[in-house]
């Protein structure tokens, strides 16, 4: 229905349009994703600012009419992450970060857990101290860790998005001893007798996806080079063969 309404909402894309618009792609936290217009908003004395940018989180007015694109009518900033902005690397992250959920979410319906989720990741990003418990001020996390936590959050996004891997037994058989191999097609963790056209999947890499699923986002398990490059093997395969969506890489 035709109308305004106020939700809060992360700007994962942002497209120039026309003379002076911006085209927002929105991940709203009660009407999952959104495509919107924010009118003049690239005008220099704009009310909106530089707020309009991937990253930001908002508060936002939107009003529904009968075009795909909702309209800004209001727009107030609830986290900038400006940590994150300054470091290479976590504006990388983040990018990559935004893109899954837009080629994964694109359902116009609430899902807490993937909003949740993204915000967390964002926060993190950012160096938020309060989000990983230990009240440190370091901007984002890199190198090996800003791995781990980039497959954690994919892991986590899968499952909220309902694709998530099967590791507790073999996705074809069902037995629980023996995994030795990951099938995309299967959708999961398969045993020695079921492990035609599947891949080495090593115990590491095993656990590390377990413990991933397990904790909370700012405590990712950590693991060798090879063991997160067979878990973002064993995530990527799963949400091609079964969301038919694919992924940049992680890293």
């Amino acid at each position: 229905m035709p109308g305004t309404y106020k939700t809060e909402a992360i700007v994962l894309r942002s497209i120039r349009y026309g003379e002076a618009d911006r085209v927002l792609h929105l991940y709203s936290a009660t009407r999952g994703r959104v495509g919107a217009i924010a009118k003049g908003s690239r005008r220099p004395r704009s009310r909106f600012g530089g707020r309009l940018e991937p990253f930001f989180r908002l508060d936002l007015i939107l009003h529904e009419g009968r075009g795909e694109l909702a309209t800004v009518t209001s727009a107030s900033t609830v986290a900038a992450h400006p940590g994150l902005r300054s470091s290479g690397p976590a504006l990388m992250a983040a990018a990559r970060g935004c893109d899954a959920v837009l080629r994964l979410l694109d359902s116009a319906e609430a899902n807490t857990p993937a909003y949740n989720l993204l915000c967390r990741y964002l926060a993190l990003l950012d160096g938020d101290g309060s989000v990983r418990g230990d009240g440190a001020q370091s901007t984002g996390v890199d190198g090996a860790a800003g791995l781990s936590v980039a497959l954690a959050f994919r892991l986590k996004l899968a499952l909220a998005a309902g694709f998530s891997p099967e590791l507790v037994s073999c996705a074809r058989c069902g037995e629980s001893d023996g995994l030795v191999g990951f099938s995309g097609a299967a959708g999961g963790v398969v045993c020695a007798a079921c492990e035609r056209g599947a891949f080495e999947l090593s115990p590491e890499a095993h656990r590390f996806m377990v413990e991933a699923l397990g904790s909370p986002l700012a405590s990712a398990p950590s693991a060798s080079d090879r063991a997160l490059r067979q878990a973002e093997r064993a995530v990527s395969e799963t949400l091609e063969h079964h969301a038919h969506v694919r992924l940049r890489a992680a890293a």
